[in-house]
């Protein structure tokens, strides 16, 4: 979606993945197949460019100083190093000041029993490297019987964070756009809607109080001037229902939560990416109409007995407002992101309806 954002914009075009027939493969000028602590392709990648991005977090940091000695690369290895450490992240955030919830860095089981206990028994516990859509990740004090010591096993017996469960009003990330120059624009905020920690579906407007907007729109501009952000930044936060705002979790890339930015702003978050690292002046973030998304997990490319099953996507498009955007991703899998519905309409709950519905006649 990035590239063809950039082909508009009369950009050429180069991806590397780890997999030669990756989704980008087929709208961009050349594919290197490279893993991402792969620095010879990053390195052979940087080479034919101007300037060097990224849309995952888990690329080394090698591979990003391999690239960064052929061309600037955006958002750069110092930033990296912090977002790709949840315990190093969650430092910085509190260290520049910024609101965090209840949290314990832990190094071994013990610690980790004694974290829990400390913030009340109910927590989730993260891997302070690696994975996200609810990877990675373990509940405990839910009702369930996993204890720190099988949570510590789940999760590679490797450090973790703790964090305290919080009573949430609702989630909401701000996406904020940085150019080498200094701009700074943020999108209107959108509000999330998760279920096993992956995002169902989301919505632009958020619809959260002026006070709380204002509130949200500080928080990421004061992030992204604080890293010297050179590209996109989503940050997600979670609004209690005392109406505390607290920093969850930052991404340097575009981002699931604003795929409805396509469809809402005036410009998309793809484009803005592209903008903001090719240094061009910032797109307008003004919202023309509200609009939702709906995620599409490989679940629905299965029947109930596990079999291939065809999902009904004209059933889908029939609904006013509705369109389909599929990734390209050849090998469904149960909670693997194929692509997404988005819906428009006259206020954000008729956004959400509309791209439900069209979910529910898949």
């Amino acid at each position: 979606m990035t590239a063809m954002a950039a082909r508009s914009l009369g950009y050429r075009v180069q991806v590397m993945d780890p997999d030669s027939s990756c989704p980008a493969r087929f709208v961009v000028d050349a594919c290197f197949e490279g893993s991402w602590n792969d620095a010879r392709a990053a390195a052979n990648l940087a080479r034919g460019c101007d300037v060097v991005t990224l849309e995952i977090e888990q690329v080394a940091i090698e591979c990003l100083e391999a690239a960064g000695r052929y061309a600037p690369v955006r958002p750069g290895a110092a930033m990296m190093r912090i977002i790709q450490d949840r315990i190093l992240q969650k430092e910085w955030l509190r260290g520049c000041g910024f609101p965090v919830g209840e949290y314990r860095a832990v190094t071994s089981a013990q610690e980790m029993a004694e974290a829990i206990s400390m913030l009340g028994g109910r927590c989730f516990i993260k891997s302070a490297h690696g994975g996200y859509d609810g990877r990675s990740q373990v509940k405990v004090g839910f009702g369930s019987t996993c204890d720190a010591v099988e949570a510590w096993t789940m999760l590679g017996q490797r450090p973790c964070v703790v964090e305290k469960a919080l009573e949430l009003d609702r989630e909401i990330s701000v996406m904020v756009a940085r150019s080498p120059r200094g701009e700074v624009k943020s999108f209107p905020s959108a509000m999330n809607h998760h279920e096993n920690q992956i995002l169902v579906w989301s919505v632009i407007p958020s619809s959260v109080a002026p006070e709380i907007e204002a509130g949200a729109q500080r928080i990421a501009r004061e992030i992204a001037d604080g890293f010297q952000l050179e590209g996109l930044l989503a940050v997600e936060m979670f609004l209690t229902k005392s109406g505390e705002l607290l920093v969850n979790e930052l991404a340097p890339r575009p981002h699931n939560s604003y795929h409805a930015s396509e469809r809402a702003c005036v410009t998309s978050q793809f484009e803005q990416a592209v903008r903001a690292v090719c240094n061009l002046p910032l797109g307008d973030v003004s919202i023309v109409q509200p609009a939702a998304i709906v995620n599409l997990l490989g679940d629905l490319w299965l029947d109930k007995e596990g079999q291939p099953r065809e999902p009904r996507f004209d059933q889908a498009l029939a609904v006013p407002g509705v369109r389909l955007h599929l990734y390209e991703k050849h090998q469904p899998r149960k909670g693997r992101k194929m692509g997404h519905l988005s819906g428009v309409g006259a206020i954000p709950a008729e956004a959400v309806e509309r791209v439900l519905e069209a979910k529910a006649r898949l």
